[in-house]
């Protein structure tokens, strides 16, 4: 894995993909630069993953990185149990055009 630093100091960053996570859980899909969604792909899939094991110590594991404690509680009941039969590859990169102010390409990254 190829760590993308985005210009910042490391809490920056954590912080940073910390609220992408939870955002994207949140709605079930961002719109985000690409570099960035390429970046929460790999956690998200993680957090996921944590939730179809769906004991105690997943869901701890899952409120010590997820911001709101409401986006874990739907990872659990809702989210996690729709991908109980599929193993990986819960989430989808679509590439969309340059943003307008500074020409960096965007992607929305949604959950399948």
């Amino acid at each position: 894995m190829v760590l993308r630093k985005f210009g910042r100091t490391t809490n920056q960053r954590k912080a940073l993909l910390r609220s992408l996570t939870t955002s994207l859980l949140k709605e079930g899909r961002i719109e985000t630069t690409e570099a960035k969604a390429k970046a929460i792909r790999p956690i998200v899939e993680k957090m996921i993953t944590l939730g179809k094991r769906g004991d105690l110590h997943a869901r701890r594991q899952a409120l010590a990185y997820i911001l709101e404690e409401s986006v874990v509680t739907k990872l659990f009941n809702e989210i996690a149990p729709k991908y109980a039969d599929r193993n990986g590859g819960y989430t989808r990169i679509l590439k969309t055009g340059p943003r307008r102010g500074d020409g960096a390409p965007q992607a929305i990254i949604e959950l399948v």
